[in-house]
This record gives C-alpha cells, structure tokens and sequence, in this order.
C-alpha cells in the first residue's frame, strides 16, 4: 500500500527509515576506503578493519534508532507524519555531517575530534579558503543531493522486502542489542563513525576533570641548572652569535634524512644533516602548526586548546624575551597572515622588534599561486627568504631570526609546478621505491613537488644569507611544525617525527643523534650553550617544559614528553620507551615504529597528572611569578562599563565582524564609541591593518591630525604595500593642509604599492594643490622616502 494513503506512520516506515540510513553510512564508509585505496595509505578495500566498520555503523544506526524512536511515536501520535518528516529531516542531517567528517578525515587522516573547540571560526574560514574552499563547497553540494536522493531512494526500495524484516519484533531490543554488540568490538579512527567519534570526544573534553589539588603554587618553577650540551661542538666568538630559526611547515622526518620513508625529495637538507648536529629521532610537541612557536622558543605548557589561544597569556619566559633582554634584536617572518592561529598575538606579548607577514612585502614580490578558489595563502618562501634578505641588518647588534615557512601546506601549489612535478618524475622513473610509496608518491606529485621547491627555497636562503653581517657567527636552526598531514601515516607517532637539524660555520664536529628529544628541549639548550660563555642576564628561575637535548648517538627514549595532537585533543604521552596513545600503551624501537606493550600503566597516570597542572597553570596564570617575567603582560585595560558594553556588540570571535562593527559607529559619528571598539579588536588581533586604519582616519575626523597621521604612518611601515592606508593619509594631510607631506607622500605611495591607480584622485588632488600652493615637484623625495621606509623595516 503507498504511505501517502496512511494516516500515521508506524514502525514499519520507522524500520525502512533507519535501514536507509544504515544504507548510506555503507556508501560513505565504502567511499572512505576507497579513497584512502586510492591514495595509497590502504593496500586493500576489503578487510577485517572494513567489518568492523560495518559493525560499528551499525552499533550507530543502533543507538541512533533507539533514541530517535521516541520522538517519532510523540509526534506522530500528536499529528500525521510529523514524526516521520522531523525524523527523516535529522537523520538526513546526520548523514551531512558524517560526510563532511569522512571527507575531512579522508584528507588529513585523523578524524576531527575535540579539536573543533579550539579553533575560531576565522581561522577555519582563512583554512578552507586556502584548501580549495570554493571547490570544497561545490563538491560538498553534489555530495548532499546524492546523499539525499540516495536516502530517498533506499527508503524506496526496502517496502519490496520489508515483510522479512517485520518479524524482528520488538524492534527497540534488536537495535539495543545491536548497539550493545559494537561496544565490544575493538574501534580505531578508520573503523569508527565520524559523528559518533566527534560527540563522544566533545563529550570527553567538556567533562574531563583537570583540577588540581597540589599545595604548590608554581610546580614549573626551577633552577636553571640545564646541562651545556652544546658547548663542545661550537668554537663560540667573543661576540654573541646570531640565532635563526627556520620552522618548516609540514617536514616530517619521513622526507628527510638517510633512511626517510618518502626521501629525496628534500637533497639539500638531506646533505645539510650530514654536516650539522642533526637529530633523526626527534619530536614535535604538537601535531599542527599552532604549537610549534610556544613549544619550540619558549618550552611551554599547551593549555587546553594550545598556548596561543588562551584568552589572557599567563606571565612566561621565552628564547625572544631572554634573548631581548640580552641586547638581541628580535624579529619574526612568515608570508602568510600573522594573525592566523594568533601568532600576532603571541609575538606581541614577546615584544618582538621585528614583524613580517603577507601584508608587508610590497610590489617586488610575488604571492602563491591561487587555488580554483581564488585564494591564496600568502607569499611563498623563497619570496619570503628573499624579502628578509632585502632588509637591513646592524653589524653590532646580535639577532634572533624566526622562520615560519607556508608553501608544503594545502593546496600545495609552488611556484613553477611543472618543473617541480617533472623532477618528481624523473625520481619515480629511476625506481628505489616500493609499490606502496612509489603510489603514494604518484597520487601526490604536487605535495612531493612542493618539498622539492622549499629545499630549494632554503638552500637559497642559506647561500644568500652568506652575505649578511657576522655569517660566520651565526647558528641556524631547522625543523618541522609537524609532519605532513595529507601523506599516509605509519602510526600515531608519526605526525610529531621531524628532524632537528643544527647547523652553523662555529661548527667544530658533526654529530647525528638517534635518541629522543623534542621541541621543548631547544630553547632550554641554547640557553645554556650561551650562559656558559657570556655574561647573560639570565633568570634565576625558570619553568621550561623540557631540558637539556639527549646528545646520545644510539636509540634511548628517556624523557617525560607529552603531545597535543589537535587543538584540545591531549591523548598521546610518552614516557621512556613507553607511548600511552588512544587509550593504548605502546611500545617505541629504533626506528619509531610502535607495538603493544605489557605493563606501563603509570604512563596514563602521568599524563592525567601533566593534564592537571597544565591546566592550572595556564588559567590561574601559574607558569612563573611577575618577579621572574621579563616582559609581564600588559593586556588593553577596560572598565567594567566598557566592558558590558563591548561584549553587547561584538563577541571578540571574528575580528573582521569587530572592524565591520566599528566602521558602522564611525560612520555614525559615535566616534568614541567607534574607537573603543578598535582598541578591543587590536587587543585581540594586533595585526588587523583595517582597524588601525579606521582609528587613524577618526582621530582625524575629530581633528586629532598629528595622532591620526601617526597611526597610519605606522600601517604604512607595517605594509608598504597597502593603498587603504595611504588614502586615509592623504585625506589627513589634506584636511590638516600639510601640503608638501602631501607631496612626499604621492612618490612614496608610487614607489612602494601596486595599487597606487586606485586612488589616482587623491593623488591628482595632492600634486595640484601643491602647485597651486608654490611648492617644488621634485624626485627628490623618493630616494629620501625609500630610506625611511627601509630604515623602518
């Protein structure tokens, strides 16, 4: 009988409801290992992995029916279909967002958990945006409508053979027996339901108990009593030596280095690691990016959604601060937006003297190829390399240079890609790869493409850097972020491998390490390797994550190392030998491959007792004392009234919504109000350009001229390339009748932005009222002009 014709639906629609659904979570999880086949990370679609994945979307579809049942029967026992349209609505919502996960899950191959918690929505936004976003959202459509056309037409289909499954009665028992059957069955990320795994890990994290109960105030706190093992291997000067970082997105050990799954890809590192101090074994604190800068220049602990996304930093000692303190100038580069992940924030807090992202490069250099999005991530580095290069640097004055590299990031587009992918080529034909990473490396020829091209970039930068002041005092310093995200994974460890490459021309032996060390060792050794042979002003305590770096040349795992792998996803800890992953205690060898392990079950006790105190002292502000930091922290102050008036307009997650927000009381003349809220949005966001802008042009609409010309001058230094704040600056020197500046700045803004024809008007306005007004029209002023800007670099 057709359904329409039925006055209430009953168990039986019910049934063939869920079967559909169970129907297509089949689709999607033959779609996950087909792809993942396909991408070379399986060497079989059809395994006991792939029943137990039928087992556990069943055990969902269980526990799914038995909740569901229930508003079904109130509905439809309050009115026709009701029940039935409000369940199919739900469950087609379901299955939306298990095919966002799997699809997430297919590209990065851990599947999303808690980490949700940590991250804004602008930053999620600026990611999708740069993975492909507008191709992401085409196919993501496509998905839906076939999704829900398939969910229609199983629905369809089952009313031929549902007369076998009427007899399962009482259908509540089956599914809850069902359910209570798949929590028996052993689940790993692969195998499991996406959804089922998020909420169950939102769960966890939400409910996790993280208190404290010790007496003690500050249990990081400690003397500085780290071992100087460095000192022997460098001929140090009488001056300090320089310090450079380079943090390479994504280089995980597996490309790098004499035995890499996925190696020559990289040559130049791979040569630089033979004739440097060079750590095979060793580990990044956190698997994104988010962490690498608090875990490697400031051995920090994570807080729960990582350091940089605390609300209010606690007080903290970093290699930038002791090193500023010592008379170092500091300066930090990436060519992408600081203000992702809040690194702006963060350098900030540091008072870091210098900062370079994708907003000051100017004309000369060339972005990242965009995405079929239209979007690009930034500059790609060796244009970055090449930038640094171009700037100033004092013969007198030691330096402390960081790196954060973009291009071995989604979507992995490098400059001259067809030459790159040639290469990639070239090396697949010569052959030395087994089956499986010879299809890995097929699959992924743009990724693979991409590595050569940031080798390259760096093996630039380290010739060129030749040819700054006091080369031959300098020591560089390389590492990953984390291990790429989108090739196939050996085990859970693998995402944290990089390498630890220490190179410097003070070099008096080489040495390669296979012992255990991670991120949080680095700056703790530098700083000892620099104490034992200067006069430092150094802290009298400290509270340093981790110690000095294992110098052994054999295989041990000594230390106490814990490892966030997503944004508020702290599960994996490793003590000595022993990993405690997922619940798991593993064991670790030689060659960083994991295996059950017997025993070791203190190893979960220490990680919930580090979970406790890292809690603590990231919210009570507990790292350090304010008599041991260097720089406390001066967050923008606000009253109370302020205060509840801010957060009744804006709610401090999008700095964008914050600008958009006050560019409507500016224009409403609410000036006060306006630049209140500037001040809120920068306190968050500190490189937000358009914000600053907008305070510099409503100082200069209350007449406040020379505050006004002050601030936009200071967006200008920041992004030579910027035309919004060179048109707020010509308005100011033209309503304050600065004319001959007027002037200065038409030659500035010609020589330094690309966009310069978008304000031809202001510019014409400029040139003429000087005419009018008697003042010379020289070029003069552009060498002069370019000095400024420079020195201001």
């Amino acid at each position: 009988m057709n359904t329409s014709t039925i006055d209430r639906y009953s168990l039986k629609q019910y049934t063939r409801l869920m079967i559909s659904f169970f129907g297509c979570l089949l689709v999607l999880m033959l779609f996950q290992y087909g792809v993942l086949y396909y991408k070379g990370v399986l060497d079989t679609i059809f395994s006991t992995s792939l029943l137990k994945a039928i087992i556990h979307q069943i055990g969902f579809t269980a526990i799914t029916g038995i909740i569901m049942v229930f508003p079904f029967n109130f509905w439809e026992n309050l009115r026709s279909k009701y029940g039935f349209n409000l369940v199919f609505v739900l469950l087609s919502f379901i299955l939306i967002i298990e095919a966002m996960l799997t699809g997430y899950y297919c590209t990065t191959l851990v599947p999303l958990g808690s980490d949700l918690l940590g991250y804004s929505y602008s930053d999620m936004k600026i990611t999708i945006a740069n993975s492909g976003g507008f191709m992401i959202s085409v196919y993501l459509l496509i998905g839906i409508v076939f999704l829900i056309s398939l969910f229609l037409g199983l629905y369809r289909v089952t009313s031929k053979f549902y007369h076998r499954i009427s007899r399962m009665y009482p259908f509540t028992i089956v599914l809850f027996s069902l359910f209570v059957a798949s929590l028996f069955t052993d689940g790993k990320p692969i195998n499991q339901n996406k959804t089922q795994y998020l909420a169950v890990n939102l769960y966890n994290s939400s409910t996790e108990d993280n208190s404290y109960t010790s007496t003690e105030e500050y249990p990081l706190v400690k003397k500085p009593e780290i071992e100087n093992v460095l000192g022997e291997y460098f001929e140090l000067k009488d001056e300090k030596p320089n310090i450079v970082f380079i943090m390479v997105e994504g280089l995980g050990r597996d490309f790098v280095g004499e035995g890499a799954e996925y190696g020559g890809f990289t040559p130049y590192l791979d040569s630089l690691s033979t004739k440097s101090l060079y750590w095979e074994n060793f580990l990044s604190n956190t698997g994104r990016t988010f962490g690498v800068l608090p875990s490697l220049l400031g051995s920090l602990p994570f807080g729960k959604s990582g350091f940089m996304e605390l609300d209010e930093f606690p007080n903290k000692l970093t290699l930038f601060s002791v090193l500023k303190n010592n008379g170092y100038h500091t300066s930090f580069y990436q060519g992408t937006n600081s203000s992702f992940d809040k690194v702006d924030r963060f350098l900030k807090s540091e008072n870091v003297d210098f900062v370079l992202d994708k907003s000051g490069f100017g004309v000369n250099y060339e972005q990242q190829a965009e995405d079929a999005a239209g979007s690009s991530w930034g500059y790609p580095d060796k244009e970055l390399f090449k930038k640094s290069i171009s700037l100033p640097r004092e013969d007198n004055q030691p330096r402390l240079e960081v790196y954060m590299t973009i291009s071995t990031h989604e979507p992995f587009i490098p400059p001259n890609q067809d030459l790159y992918e040639k290469k990639v080529e070239e090396k697949l034909s010569k052959g030395g790869f087994d089956s499986r990473v010879e299809k890995v490396i097929e699959k992924n020829d743009n990724v693979f493409a991409t590595l050569l091209y940031t080798d390259d970039a760096i093996k630039w930068f380290m010739n060129a850097y030749k040819s700054q002041p006091n080369y031959n005092n300098t020591i560089f310093i390389i590492t990953g972020d984390h291990r790429l995200i989108p090739i196939p994974q050996r085990n859970n460890i693998s995402r944290f491998h990089v390498p630890l490459i220490m190179y410097s021309p003070m070099l008096k032996a080489t040495r390669k390490m296979s012992s255990v060390s991670s991120h949080f060792d680095v700056t703790p050794s530098i700083l000892a390797l620099l104490d034992n042979s200067y006069e430092l002003k150094m802290p009298k305590k400290v509270a340093w994550m981790g110690g000095a770096l294992d110098m052994e040349t054999s295989f041990r795992s000594i230390k106490n190392i814990p490892l966030m792998r997503n944004k508020n996803e702290l599960k994996e800890y490793i003590s000595g030998e022993k990993l405690f992953t997922d619940g798991d205690i593993m064991q670790l060898d030689e060659n960083m491959n994991i295996s059950s392990a017997f025993g070791g079950g203190s190893v979960e006790e220490t990680l919930e007792r580090f979970k406790s105190v890292n809690h603590y002292v990231t919210t009570e502000n507990k790292i350090i004392p304010d008599s041991l930091a260097i720089f406390t922290i001066q967050k923008e102050k606000f009253t109370d009234t302020e205060t509840v008036w801010l957060n009744s307009v804006y709610d401090g997650k999008d700095s964008d919504k914050g600008y958009f927000k006050a560019r409507e009381l500016a224009w409403n003349k609410k000036w006060d109000k306006a630049l209140l809220l500037c001040r809120y949005n920068l306190s968050e966001a500190p490189s937000h350009i358009d914000t600053k802008i907008l305070m510099g042009r409503v100082y200069s609409w209350k007449g406040q001229h020379t505050k006004a010309a002050e601030i936009l001058n200071e967006c200008i230094n920041l992004n030579p390339n910027y035309i919004d704040s060179y048109a707020a600056l010509f308005d100011v020197y033209f309503w304050s009748d600065q004319l001959k500046k007027g002037l200065e700045l038409i030659e500035m803004v010609e020589a330094n932005s690309s966009s310069a024809n978008e304000i031809a008007d202001k510019i014409s306005r400029a040139r003429n009222l000087a005419r009018n007004a008697g003042i010379n029209i020289h070029t003069t002023v552009i060498k002069e002009s370019d000095k400024k800007l420079a020195s201001t670099e």
